[in-house]
């Protein structure tokens, strides 16, 4: 017998479902952090995400352009077509950085062009720059989970823009990024500011940064920026909409104040610096120090490899 029915329900008082926007994603075939970057979104916005196709490399240059070819990112924009996103982003630092400066506007161009009219679209690696600017750093130290070769890359990138590379730290990793604990993000942090730098970047879309970025901010005293950071920033930027990220520099002008990076005043080119001259550290295989506090942040157990089955 079935249980007998409730009055009616008034649900007038939901008002829903809100009204949204779309910002389109075309990642790599591995990225696995779909959490992450929803977790830079406004409630009012959606994430439309697609992915490369499938193949059997690992994280390295030749990987990175693969992931990039125009063909293969204007496939993935007209899978996006049929949810009428405002926006596109390339999540992909080293795909977007593989090209140098060029082949990252080019990129941006083919996918905006692919749309079929004309949408906003943006790079990780073109939103690092986009966001440097905003904050008026021009020297950075750079933290990234890749090879030697792959960081290479990314501090070619950043020279050919006016950017100088003040220390690096690397982890040689060519698989599972996304499984890098935020302890072992910290040590590279600390290992990677020094000198005069005026922010740290931690690249690639893979690595997880979001509870790290203000911890790291309040002890470095000064602005760190991530890959998932600023290409969700730059993607919602083009559509009037406000990245989330409390007490994040780049996001918050309170914590920005609070690093003691003063916005605004004159920056001169500073030389190109070897790469042999720069304060490296590898730190693939090295045992770390007690930092249970960062353990405590990290996010939830990741999927299982793609390349392993």
């Amino acid at each position: 017998m079935r249980p007998q029915r409730g009055p009616p329900l008034d649900i007038a008082f939901l008002g829903g479902p809100l009204p949204q926007r779309g910002v389109g994603v075309v990642a790599p075939f591995d990225f696995a952090l779909d959490r992450e970057l929803w977790r830079w979104v406004p409630d009012d916005v959606s994430l439309h995400l697609t992915r490369t196709p499938f193949v059997p490399v690992e994280v390295s240059l030749d990987m990175a352009r693969i992931v990039s070819e125009h063909e293969t990112l204007r496939e993935a924009v007209r899978a996006l077509h049929a949810v009428q996103p405002e926006s596109l982003a390339y999540a992909c630092t080293s795909g977007s950085f593989v090209g140098g400066v060029a082949g990252e506007r080019a990129m941006s161009a083919a996918m905006s062009q692919a749309s079929g009219v004309a949408l906003p679209a943006v790079t990780t690696s073109g939103a690092l720059l986009a966001a440097l600017g905003e904050i008026g750093a021009r020297r950075v130290a750079v933290v990234t989970p890749y090879t030697r070769s792959v960081t290479d890359s990314l501090e070619a990138f950043l020279r050919e823009a006016g950017i100088a590379v003040t220390g690096r730290a690397y982890l040689g990793l060519t698989r599972q990024i996304w499984q890098v604990p935020y302890r072992d993000v910290v040590d590279m942090a600390r290992s990677a500011v020094v000198g005069a730098a005026d922010a740290l970047f931690i690249s690639c879309t893979n690595l997880p940064t979001y509870d790290v970025i203000p911890q790291l901010e309040a002890e470095l005293r000064l602005p760190v920026l991530s890959a998932n950071q600023v290409t969700m920033w730059a993607a919602l930027r083009r559509i009037g909409a406000a990245a989330v990220g409390p007490y994040q520099a780049l996001l918050d002008n309170s914590a920005r104040a609070g690093t003691g990076l003063v916005v605004g005043l004159p920056v001169e080119p500073f030389p190109a610096v070897e790469a042999s001259a720069l304060p490296e550290v590898a730190l693939a295989g090295q045992p770390f120090g007690d930092a249970e506090v960062f353990d405590a942040l990290d996010p939830p157990p990741p999927p299982e490899d793609p390349l392993v089955n």
